[in-house]
Formats: structure tokens, C-alpha cells, sequence
């Protein structure tokens, strides 16, 4: 079954997870210096709060599968919705292991498609920066493959946008 995710950006983290403590009647689910996670199951939604972008704000919302089946489903509807995909594949982000893609819609909100597969002791690598034009290399303008061969995880004939 498949869960909404959205991440907000925010200023006060402490004061954040209050309000959003009160707001969902439940604390988060994972804490740490610079993030918060609530996993609801009313409504079904991964809600993450983070002070780690540069602006306060919805940072990117996504859609989160429980099984490598429904992963490949909603991979294949990112083909079919247009613009580049970066297949991230096997990455840790947000203190979990996890494979994913990003794409961002006609406006340019990010949406990330994932499975996650375990737990991290570290936040991990932030690929939406790269979307955004904010770091390093995976733009709409970017050839496919330029953003990632120098990443020392990945081939240097690897894709990245697709």
C-alpha cells in the first residue's frame, strides 16, 4: 500500500514538532538534531520536517511503496509523466536506506518515488538540491549521465537523468 510523503522545510525545528505533534495528536516516529518524522496512519502519510534546506517551506512532497513491485509500478509512471527522471537507485537520505527517483512536475515541485530499506545513523546525500539547480549537476538541461560520473559511488557511464 502506498503512502503520500511530504517534506517541509522549516526554521525552528523544536517549535515545529510541537505544533505538528498537536496538529497529528502524535509524536514523531524519528528525531534527530536537524530532522522529524511522523509515519501516519491517519491519514496514511510519511510527514517529515527538516531545517536543512536553505528556504522554510514545502520542500517536496513523493510517494512512498512498501514493496519492490509497487516500486517498479510507480517507476513506470514517472516514464510516462515526462521530463527528467533521476534514478538515484540505491541511496541513504533522511537517515534511511532506500532506492528512488526523483522528477519534478511542470511548476517544479520535486516528487520523489521510494522504498525504503532500513535505518541510518546519517542524514545521507540531498539529489533534490540537484534538481533544483542548487548543487551540483541533474537539471532538465544536463545531459543524461553528466551529473553522476563523478560521484565515486556510481560508474562513470551510469545514468543519472533520464
Amino acid at each position: 500500500m502506498k503512502r503520500l510523503h511530504l517534506h517541509v522545510a522549516v526554521d525552528d525545528l523544536s517549535d515545529s514538532i510541537r505544533f505538528y505533534s498537536a496538529l497529528f495528536d502524535a509524536k514523531p516516529s524519528v528525531t534527530k538534531d536537524d530532522y522529524a518524522k511522523w509515519m501516519l496512519d491517519d491519514p496514511r502519510v510519511n510527514f517529515a520536517i527538516s531545517k536543512r534546506a536553505a528556504a522554510s517551506g514545502l520542500d517536496h512532497v513523493g510517494i512512498q511503496v512498501e514493496t519492490p513491485e509497487e516500486l517498479r509500478e510507480v517507476y513506470a509512471r514517472l516514464q510516462t509523466a515526462g521530463g527528467p527522471v533521476l534514478q538515484e537507485g540505491e541511496t541513504t537520505c533522511c537517515y534511511a536506506k532506500s532506492e528512488k527517483s526523483w522528477i519534478a512536475d511542470p511548476q517544479g515541485l520535486l516528487w520523489e518515488t521510494f522504498l525504503t530499506t532500513g535505518e541510518s545513523a546519517v542524514y545521507g546525500d540531498d539529489p533534490a538540491l540537484a534538481i533544483k539547480g542548487e548543487s551540483a549537476c541533474c537539471t532538465p538541461a544536463t545531459p543524461q549521465g553528466a551529473c553522476c560520473a563523478s560521484k565515486p559511488e556510481r560508474a562513470p557511464d551510469a545514468p543519472c537523468c533520464g
